[in-house]
């Protein structure tokens, strides 16, 4: 609780032991200054970045206390401050002559060797220095091991630590946050299940504990029982959000959309509301066609985000599931404003005016995705099927050449020529260039069925897949 008279009481003390110090440091009085009170002096001096200052009183400090560790870590510790690292490593090297338990001792040359870029030093000096201690000052040693192995990239090693914590304190809350974490990155799911199994064993009231065992499952995509610990950690904290949005991603999973939905909306309840959260509810929504929500909640996440072009492009999919192509073509225009060179959001437009039978205005939207990747079959393929659709049969063969020619030789333009050879009423043509194609591949010839269903009833076409197909037509 904060008191006043105590801080006031505080200040007084220390300016008066400054005044003290200051008449040591210029001779004014034969001042006797006690080793402790050294120490809040420098403390003093470092709080209010007087860096240079706080090294001259530990220098003075160290003149009257020659053997002091307590000195000579404090000095050290300045050092670091100032970049002198061998000069504060040789410093602590005496310090441990005189007090070698001292746990800053261990933090401070572990922070200098990591500066020098020594992780190797610094990692054989933590892993010594935890057989010297026991309880929180082991824990917190281990801690700085754990980072230090992060900063080494030796990531199995920062999940090793942090288990040994867990295993000495089961309820150290800054373990279990982190090893949660750690257990995504290393992919240590089953040792982690087995761990916080044996925490809950031991703490079965331990939320935490039991959110971590839920995370582990879900990283094994066993989602059924993923949910069932989540919901655990929510008896016990029925404020848990993470465990509310976590469960809800395990919902969605299991393509439970209705119980997602639940989870999902108490994360807005419980915290500050976020675009993705409205966004997974809306997804919801959009599986389970229920369209006009799934806008609803996109919209809320747009007013969060509005420069995520895909919340447009769900928007507009939605209506176009409804065949309301001018309002989705309003949201995809939000949506290339934001973003001009994502080829779906051009694919989706021309289909939209195809629909329409606007297919001037769709193969606008096709050749601008060609003309942005020509390597790309995508592309090609909308448009070509546009000139079809539009009955540009010449231009529909013209653009497959092309299209052959920028894929480097995709077989499917030559069964797009065949059919379109066909529809253009030249059977010898379109015969030769599906023979062609058959002879490279069958991969494509189910598009060439579908684009020209109507050849089926060509007896010489039907014996040609047949040759190839060995007797197969599909």
């Amino acid at each position: 609780m904060f008191n006043p008279h105590e801080e006031e009481e505080e200040a007084r003390d220390i300016q008066e032991l400054m005044q003290r110090y200051q008449n040591l440091k210029y001779g004014r009085a034969n001042a006797y200054i006690e080793e402790d009170d050294f120490e809040k002096i420098i403390e003093h001096l470092d709080d209010k970045d007087e860096i240079t200052e706080a090294i001259e009183a530990a220098n003075l400090a160290l003149n009257q206390y020659p053997f002091s560790a307590l000195l000579m870590i404090k000095k050290a510790d300045l050092l670091l401050a100032t970049r002198k690292y061998k000069e504060a490593l040789t410093l602590l090297d005496t310090a441990a002559l005189y007090d070698h338990k001292d746990m800053n001792l261990f933090i401070l040359k572990t922070d200098a060797y990591l500066a020098l870029d020594q992780p190797a030093e610094a990692i054989v000096l933590l892993q010594e220095a935890l057989h010297l201690f026991e309880g929180q000052e082991r824990t917190e040693l281990l801690f700085e091991l754990a980072d230090v192995y992060d900063d080494h990239e030796a990531f199995d090693k920062v999940f090793d630590c942090l288990q040994l914590v867990l295993e000495e304190d089961p309820s150290n809350e800054e373990a279990l946050y982190k090893i949660c974490f750690w257990t995504d990155f290393t992919g240590r799911n089953e040792e982690s299940i087995r761990l916080h199994q044996h925490l809950i064993d031991e703490q079965p009231y331990n939320a935490l504990a039991w959110f971590n065992l839920a995370a582990a499952y879900q990283g094994l995509k066993l989602h059924e029982k993923a949910i069932d610990a989540y919901q655990f950690a929510i008896v016990i904290d029925e404020k848990f959000d993470y465990a509310y949005r976590n469960m809800g991603d395990a919902y969605l999973r299991l393509r439970k959309y209705k119980e997602a939905i639940e989870a999902l909306e108490k994360v807005l309840e419980l915290s500050r509301p976020e675009d993705v959260i409205y966004e997974a509810i809306g997804h919801c929504y959009h599986r389970m066609k229920n369209y006009a929500q799934a806008r609803f909640h996109y919209k809320k996440a747009v007013h969060l985000n509005s420069e995520d072009s895909r919340l447009f492009q769900k928007m507009a999919i939605t209506y176009m599931l409804e065949e309301k192509w001018e309002m989705a073509i309003k949201q995809l225009e939000h949506a290339i404003r934001i973003h001009k060179h994502i080829n779906e959001y051009f694919i989706l437009m021309g289909e939209c005016y195809m629909h329409m039978d606007q297919n001037k205005e769709a193969a606008f939207y096709f050749g601008t995705v060609v003309k942005n990747k020509p390597k790309q079959i995508a592309g090609w393929e909308y448009l070509i099927k546009c000139l079809i659709s539009s009955q540009q049969l010449d231009m529909a063969l013209e653009q497959t050449e092309l299209a052959y020619i920028s894929t480097q030789g995709k077989i499917l333009f030559i069964y797009y020529r065949s059919a379109i050879l066909f529809m253009m009423k030249k059977p010898a043509d379109g015969l030769l260039q599906l023979e062609m194609a058959l002879s490279k591949s069958t991969k494509w010839l189910k598009k060439f069925m579908k684009i020209y269903p109507e050849i089926t009833q060509d007896q010489k076409v039907i014996d040609i897949i047949s040759k190839y197909k060995k007797g197969k037509i599909s």
